[in-house]
């Protein structure tokens, strides 16, 4: 027996076409959500005809003309993501076993982490430890290759020696960075909204070889706008020492640092889980 929806949601990727144009087809509204700032081809074949269109990001001009029926709502992300004061990441820092008076960079690649984030860290790493504490998140997929990276992470019994650790998988991100002075990341939609609601100085390492270049256009608008660094995935493979002027020009740019956390801020939109119930509520009724 085929249980009729009152409405569907869809979050985008090639597992919502089919659902969505069965929808079309017995006449079921959905609701399409979009987190990065271009759009993937599922959502583009199926944003003509939702019945709302909810954005990320602040849409364009562009796309306001083409979809009369967007709505801006944010992306949602967990209430453990917000603010960090001074006092608190000192008292993170410590909870992670670094020193709390020494800048600390965290490298994330995502949970399956990022190959390439990987082997740049593995190459500039004993420069950044001459200034810095260094957390590396090496993910999931490539942990196994990046054990070589050990040697740096000495413990006497249950106390950091050294200002390194690394990790498979991270499952309190929000605090891990949150301890940040400098986040380096690639530029995943919800990543961001992440690190906007933890008001962190972030240096985006977009992927660009995803369909539509989706990361890449994240990065550029926020670098537009005056919200992070970005170094681009092929020159910092050509060179890494790209990476390592980008972190080291933030370390020692505390002013620098706060405003691009402050523009990175202006992004975050706390009430984006609530805009999307009631914007499901409201095609529900």
């Amino acid at each position: 027996m085929f249980n009729r929806p009152n409405v569907i949601f869809l979050k985008g990727g090639y597992t919502c076409l089919p659902i969505g144009m069965v929808a079309k087809l017995f006449r079921i509204p959905y609701i399409i959500h979009e987190s990065d700032s271009v759009a993937g081809l599922a959502n583009r074949l199926l944003m003509k005809k939702a019945r709302k269109v909810a954005f990320g990001i602040p849409p364009s001009e562009e796309v306001m003309e083409k979809h009369k029926n967007y709505v801006y709502t944010g992306i949602p992300v967990a209430p453990e993501f917000k603010e960090v004061s001074l006092y608190k990441m000192e008292q993170l820092k410590k909870a992670f076993s670094f020193n709390p008076d020494r800048p600390l960079v965290v490298i994330t690649g995502g949970s399956q982490g990022s190959e390439n984030l990987n082997e740049t860290t593995r190459l500039i790493l004993s420069e950044l430890l001459k200034s810095t504490s260094v957390a590396l998140v090496a993910g999931r997929k490539h942990y196994e290759n990046m054990l070589d990276l050990k040697k740096y992470e000495n413990w006497d019994h249950a106390s950091l020696e050294s200002n390194f650790r690394m990790w498979e998988f991270n499952t309190t991100m929000d605090e891990l960075m949150g301890a940040a002075d400098v986040v380096v990341s690639r530029a995943g939609a919800t990543t961001i909204a992440e690190l906007a609601a933890l008001k962190k100085a972030v240096v985006l390492v977009p992927f660009e070889r995803l369909p539509g270049s989706h990361q890449v256009e994240n990065a550029r608008r926020l670098e537009k706008a005056g919200a992070c660094v970005t170094v681009s995935d092929a020159a910092m493979m050509k060179n890494p020492a790209l990476l390592l002027e980008a972190i080291q020009h933030l370390v020692r740019s505390p002013r620098l640092r706060a405003d691009l956390a402050d523009h990175l801020h202006e992004e975050a939109c706390g009430s984006a889980a609530k805009k999307l119930a009631d914007l499901i509520l409201e095609v529900v009724g």
